[in-house]
Order: structure tokens, then sequence, then C-alpha cells
């Protein structure tokens, strides 16, 4: 039995995944619903260079990248809610600062805002999902969990696409909706969510009374000794996640705007387009979670297969000719892209992390995640002022992702191959 179970009841670890599982929907639902309405946006605040309007994207992921690391380490010290709460107060001020702004600078100074308090979701999230559900479901639930992000996508695109393009209303309309969604969230985590006395959770028979302070050497939550924080596999997998992330964020930032002025594709079509990557990544998710749970020693080489898939595909969607064979692509990419490897190297961190530092080295891990999710719109956006063409922008994530996935490769396998010489 685990230690939450017996604390909290047999049904708590599915409350967990429900809560965190809107908790993802409506932070998405903000971070697309701004990407297919940059044209009217600069209708309220004046016209800006590809450059700035990439700012807008840029100073949200610059306080969610600040925020990863220490929010992680305090989730480690006084637990998720006390953090959580907090969190997502401020991301409702900074959303409010984007919806009455007039000015660009207050849009930049707002998505610092929310990026801050969004900053404290990750850690607190996926270390929850970690300690408290059963460990043969681990994977499967972290993608349930996950596959909020592809709902609130969908929500933010197509809903920021219709409202605005087709029903002509103000860009703000949508930003109103996602604060009201905040509001409900954060009450909703106010009633659902328990402090517990103690945040780490023994995965045996009978539970050790936790105390962080004790010299015991490192463990992971099955009890197996686990990496340093900064190990070269734990390393591997933090650069893999910054380039997965590169390469996605470009996407969801920039491909609205690259179909609009490069493809002649107008109107809501551009949202609805990219957001064909959000229809197909929950089932794929799930498929890849659950390959996982079950070949628990295979995560590496699953995840070397989904990150080819994923350079092939992004390469493949500045080659199609048309519309149709963009929104297969985008489908398939979808299907086997950065939400399906998202759920895997998330296991694959807490299976090898100290059980006692999780939230931080999930922290550390997303910190690398969002960092590239600050240059990626900043560098897609100068790459396209200075070419005129925003496909380079994308070849060159696509190159990120290959270059660290051969080194992934190579690094886990001299580490699994030193495991075994043990």
């Amino acid at each position: 039995m685990l230690h939450s179970e017996r604390n909290f009841g047999y049904s708590y670890w599915k409350i967990i995944v429900l809560t965190f599982f809107l908790g993802w929907v409506v932070i998405w639902i903000y971070r697309a619903m701004l990407a297919p309405v940059y044209t009217e946006i600069q209708q309220t605040v004046g016209p800006h260079s590809n450059f700035g309007m990439g700012l807008i994207t840029s100073f949200y992921y610059v306080g969610n990248t600040a925020m990863q690391i220490p929010s992680g380490l305090l989730v480690d010290r006084f637990g998720q809610k006390k953090v959580l709460i907090p969190g997502f107060i401020l991301f409702t001020i900074g959303t409010l600062c984007i919806a009455l702004a007039y000015h660009i600078e207050l849009i930049y100074f707002g998505a610092l805002l929310a990026g801050i308090g969004c900053g404290a979701y990750y850690g607190a999230s996926f270390s929850m999902t970690a300690q408290y559900v059963p460990p043969k479901k681990k994977s499967f639930c972290t993608a349930i969990v996950n596959s909020g992000s592809a709902l609130g996508m969908i929500l933010g695109m197509v809903g920021s696409s219709i409202l605005v393009k087709t029903l002509y209303l103000p860009w703000q309309t949508m930003v109103f909706i996602s604060i009201g969604c905040t509001i409900l969230l954060t009450f909703w985590v106010m009633i659902a969510i328990r402090n517990p006395s103690c945040n780490v959770q023994e995965n045996t028979q009978s539970p050790k009374v936790c105390d962080p302070e004790r010299d015991d050497p490192p463990l992971t939550l099955s009890g197996k000794p686990a990496n340093k924080l900064f190990s070269l596999t734990m390393v591997s997998c933090y650069v893999i996640y910054f380039t997965t992330c590169y390469s996605y964020y470009l996407i969801v930032t920039w491909l609205p705007e690259l179909l609009e002025k490069e493809r002649n594709i107008t109107g809501p079509a551009t949202g609805m387009l990219t957001a064909l990557i959000a229809i197909t990544a929950v089932p794929g998710s799930l498929l890849f979670a659950r390959l996982s749970d079950r070949f628990r020693d295979r995560k590496p080489q699953i995840i070397i297969v989904l990150e080819i898939c994923s350079f092939l595909l992004v390469v493949l969607s500045m080659q199609a000719p048309n519309s149709t064979l963009l929104s297969l692509v985008l489908l398939v990419y979808g299907f086997l892209g950065k939400m399906s490897v998202d759920p895997v190297l998330i296991s694959y961190i807490s299976d090898r992390c100290d059980r006692r530092k999780t939230a931080t080295a999930l922290g550390v891990f997303n910190f690398f995640g969002i960092s590239s999710s600050i240059v990626a719109p900043i560098l897609t956006g100068f790459i396209m002022d200075k070419t005129g063409k925003g496909e380079w922008g994308f070849y060159f994530g696509a190159l990120l992702l290959i270059v660290e996935t051969v080194i992934f490769g190579i690094v886990n396998r001299r580490c699994s191959t030193a495991d075994e010489a043990k």
C-alpha cells in the first residue's frame, strides 16, 4: 500500500490526476490564445516587428523559466498547495494586465507576471503525480495530466481564432475567458489538494517516518540508488528536453503567422491547423505512456524513436505543398511529437532522481525545456525579419533536435553499459 493511500484514501491519486489535468488545460488556453491574433493585438498596441511580437511569448517564458528551480525547492520545502495558490493568483493578475493593455510594454509586463505565476506549476504537478500515483500507472497517469495541455491548446487556438476572426469580437474576449477559468481552478485547488505533513512518500509496505535531514544514501521512489541532479544521464535528459520544447514552441508560436504571411492561409484556419497537433497528441501520449509503463527498461529507446520521428515531421511540415498535406503532417506530429515524449521523459527522470528532491529535479528538467521557449520565439522572429522566410527557423529547430537525440542515445548507452558492468 502506498503511504499516500494510507493517509488520504485510495482515490486521492485520482483527484490529483484530475486536478493537474485541469491545470494544464487552463495554462495552455493562455499559452495558445495570443498567437492567432497577433495582427489584432497590433491594432490595439500599434504596429511592431515579428521580433517585437515574439517577445510577448518570450517574456512569459522568462518569468516561467526563472521560477522553475526556486519553485521546485519551495515545493520540496513547504508542499505543493502552499506554492500553487500564490502562483495562480499571480498568473491571474498578469493575464488581467494583458487584457487591459493599450501599450505593448504592459503586455510584456503582464506576460512576465503570468509566466512567474505558472512557474510554480510544473514541479508541483508532476512531483505529486510521481509521489501518489501507483508505480505501474505512473507514466500513463502522467500522460493523462499532460494531455490537459493538448485540450487547452485546442481551446486557446481555435477559440481565439473563432471569436476574433469569425465572430469579430475583441481579442481581449478570450483573455477574459482565460482569467475566469484560472479563478475557478484556484478555488478548486484550495478544496481538492491537501498539504501533507511531509511531501516525501515511501513506496514500501512499512513506510518510514519522513526526515529530510537524515543521512541515508539518496534513493529513488522505487528504492534504487538515485542519480545525482547533474549526472551525465540527468543532463542528457535536460538537454534533449530543451531541443524537444524548442521545436514544439516555435510551431505553436510562429506557425499561424507563417501560414498567414507565406502560405496565404487566412482566417480561423491558421489557428485550427496548428491546433491539429493537439488532436492526436492525447491518444499518442497515452499509447506511448502505456508502452513506457509496460517496458520500463526501454524508456530511452522509446524516447529516441519519438525524437527521430519529430525531427522528420518538422522538416516535412516545411516541405508540404498544400494545406491538406500539412494537416496530415501536423496530425502525425501530434501523435509522435513532444506530447508523447513528455510522459516518458518525466517518468524516466522521476525513476532516477532522489525521492527527497523530486520536485527540484523536475524543476531543473523543466527549466531547460522552458529556456528553449524563451529562445525559440524571438530567434525565429529574428530569422524571419532577416531572411523573409520563417521556414529557416523551423529547419534550425529540427537540426538542434536531431543532434541532441544522437548525443542522448550515446550517453544513455554508455551509462547502461556501465551499470551492467557493476
